[in-house]
């Protein structure tokens, strides 16, 4: 194997300017004394964070918010603040070893990376030999990758080797497809925006937790005179500031957007013009709204009529009217026309146009970068395998998956060989062949693209690697090597390749400043400065390409999956404890299970009651908290749970089924129906 060229004699890359402390050079890494360090974060929450890292000794000491993002406000997250604990955590992975004995209780035993990385090889190049390249699944989600540590060397080595495809629909996919197929994900209103708006609805979100650089223009809004909105089955600390809160069941968001289009529709509230001009399937949209009265829709979703008539009333009076479409509202087995009939709003009630009006939601594309930019290979026909499916099929999937205990079974399999790359030893680490350590975003290069505010940022490391720990793009470049289908690369060599791909010189600006320079000032207008990026750049509000993948048709509602003996709705909220999975292993007390009191007082439950929530695929043990702040008939466990937060080694996706979204493929993680008795008693 190549030897690894020390940090410290790395290339320099990056132009003076961009450099807050002292530019790395021949004697700056490994030999710090105190330096302040200015990087990026790419974790998978939309507001991509420039980060300020106080360095001593060559040990992170602080790591606070940085200046480059003008819309983080040089303020971070708790999550990102106590990063550290993971870096230099127990659980932290410093070295390649193997399991010997069983799997989930054997031992690592430490080896080389040549070791290691001769059996992944050989494995690999056995099971190919034998059962095809398609016997083989990458496993992997890129929500906190940036654009050089996923689908760059991976996707060469798999697409090469023409391993099966995997279908990444855990999450955005439902949202993603009918953003692509209305608008051909248009950039959307940002953040420092939000302040122009006379009202803001949030629905399906609850940036405190996935997004707090948000809720200070939100508060500035409020404070300039906007209305406030929040749709969310819980009571969220924004939803107690808000002019107007909503709580419906989860996975009746559909109907309830589909009642204010027929309000729009039926009482000359639809902008005729605007409609005519711009989009196409407006008359099919409104036969589809046609039978939700605010009467029928408020009966489905457990809300008020006379609340959800004033939000249709306020909605079209409002100009600027902005609303932010989240991800909580695509968990279920209607998410995608969920999304698309909220998503449809503005163009129906004419609110595009003016700045802080229209919607928003993910901003990816902004900079119109795409991984297909540096692909050299082209995707092979073999099997595709949705994420969803795992479970069937055979990150951290044990951790993030549904239906965990099936695919738990799949990891105990003693035939399968299993590989772990990874920061720290993962619950599914735990049942890993051979486990790799992976850098941490403080230890490697990335670009990280934001998807709230427009942001794209070189990420650069601020600390040598813990231990042997290597980076994404060094270890597959490395196995494409092995296996004959590559040169080995530096990492910094492939952060090259890749900026040089980019469009518009955008690749070159980041290597000279550190960031790129947003489109349209960082704060376009729709319909003004953007335009959708569907083919005949007009809304399709009636997408044909979506509307035959619906089991129900496009905006069809399928109804409430509970039953007599599975009363409750499991919902699964974002954390402001971990990103999806990530930090999980810092939780030091077990997870409780929200519930509303008169669901408690029904089972003659208490506060603090150990209990069980299950049903026929599991049981999670845990705490109650029981609050008014969850609606009745749902509960509420944290998201990104790992097996150690429970009383019995389960989380709230041991109780998800693996069924599947109307549109997109995606979880139905909130399509969870429960019953909940005090521990012990059945």
């Amino acid at each position: 194997m190549p030897r690894r060229m020390p940090r410290r004699a790395w290339p320099f890359l990056f132009s003076e300017r961009w450099y807050n402390g002292p530019m790395r050079r021949e004697s700056d890494l490994g030999n710090w004394g105190h330096s302040t360090v200015e990087t990026a974060c790419p974790l998978d929450c939309p507001d991509s964070c420039t980060l300020a890292v106080t360095v001593e000794q060559g040990r992170i000491v602080e790591i606070d918010g940085g200046h480059t993002n003008p819309t983080t406000r040089d303020f971070i997250c708790g999550k990102v603040r106590r990063f550290g604990e993971r870096v230099y955590g127990e659980d932290r992975l410093l070295y390649p070893a193997v399991r010997r004995g069983a799997k989930g209780r054997g031992v690592f035993t430490r080896v080389s990376w040549d070791e290691a990385l001769d059996q992944i090889a050989r494995r690999m190049t056995e099971i190919k030999d034998r059962w095809g390249g398609a016997a083989i699944l990458p496993f992997s989600y890129g929500g906190s990758n940036g654009l050089l540590t996923h689908d760059t060397n991976d996707a060469e080595l798999w697409r090469r080797f023409g391993t099966s495809r995997l279908a990444r629909t855990v999450c955005a996919a439902p949202t993603g497809a009918a953003n692509l197929a209305l608008y051909g994900k248009m950039a959307g209103v940002t953040y420092a925006d939000y302040v122009h708006a006379n009202l803001i609805v949030l629905w399906g979100v609850n940036p405190s937790a996935s997004g707090i650089h948000l809720v200070p223009f939100l508060k500035e809004a409020q404070h300039a005179g906007a209305k406030l909105v929040v749709i969310d089955p819980r009571t969220t600390s924004l939803a107690k500031k808000a002019d107007l809160h909503l709580a419906p069941r989860p996975g009746t968001d559909l109907p309830l957007a589909l009642s204010l289009h027929r309000f729009m529709f039926e009482n000359g509230h639809a902008d005729r013009a605007f409609l005519d001009e711009h989009t196409t399937g407006a008359d099919r949209l409104r036969l589809a709204a046609e039978p939700w009265t605010f009467e029928r829709a408020a009966r489905e979703a457990g809300v008020d009529a006379a609340q959800l008539r004033e939000l249709a009333e306020l909605y079209v009076a409002s100009s600027p009217a902005l609303v932010r479409c989240g991800w909580g509202l695509e968990r279920n087995r209607n998410g995608g026309s969920a999304a698309a009939s909220v998503l449809a709003l503005p163009a129906v009630g004419g609110k595009f146009g003016v700045r802080g009006g229209g919607y928003s939601m993910s901003n990816s594309l902004a900079f119109g970068v795409r991984a297909a930019m540096w692909m050299d290979t082209p995707e092979p026909s073999t099997r595709l395998v949705n994420m969803n499916h795992l479970g069937r099929a055979n990150c951290n999937p044990l951790a993030t998956m549904p239906h965990q205990n099936l695919v738990l079974q799949g990891l105990q399999r003693d035939d399968l060989f299993t590989v772990v790359f990874e920061q720290v030893l993962t619950d599914t680490a735990r049942y890993a062949d051979v486990v790799l350590p992976a850098t941490t975003f403080l230890e490697h290069y990335d670009i990280a693209k934001g998807y709230g505010p427009l942001t794209l940022q070189v990420v650069r490391p601020v600390i040598e690697p813990e231990g042997e720990a290597r980076s994404n793009p060094e270890v597959f470049s490395e196995l494409l090597s092995r296996l004959g289908l590559g040169e080995a690369e530096e990492e910094t060599d492939t952060l090259m390749r890749i900026a040089g791909r980019m469009p518009d010189a955008i690749g070159r600006e980041l290597l000279e400043c550190g960031a790129a320079t947003p489109p349209h000032g960082g704060t376009p207008v729709q319909f003004v400065d953007v335009f959708p990026l569907t083919p005949d750049r007009k809304v399709n509000l009636f997408p044909e390409e979506i509307a035959t993948d619906a089991p129900a048709g496009l905006y069809g509602y399928q109804p409430d999956p509970a039953t007599d003996q599975y009363p409750l709705a499991l919902i699964s909220p974002a954390s402001e404890r971990t990103v999806s999975s990530t930090l999980g292993e810092l939780r030091r007390r077990a997870a409780v299970v929200h519930m509303h009191p008169s669901d408690a007082k029904a089972r003659g439950l208490a506060q603090d009651d150990p209990v069980r929530v299950f049903n026929a695929l599991g049981e999670v043990q845990c705490p109650l908290n029981v609050t008014v702040d969850v609606r009745p008939g749902t509960l509420s466990l944290p998201k990104g749970l790992w097996r150690r937060s429970t009383f019995n080694g389960s989380t709230p996706n041991a109780l998800v089924p693996d069924t599947l979204t109307d549109l997109g493929a995606g979880a139905c993680f909130n399509d969870a129906r429960v019953e909940v008795a005090l521990l012990g008693r059945h």
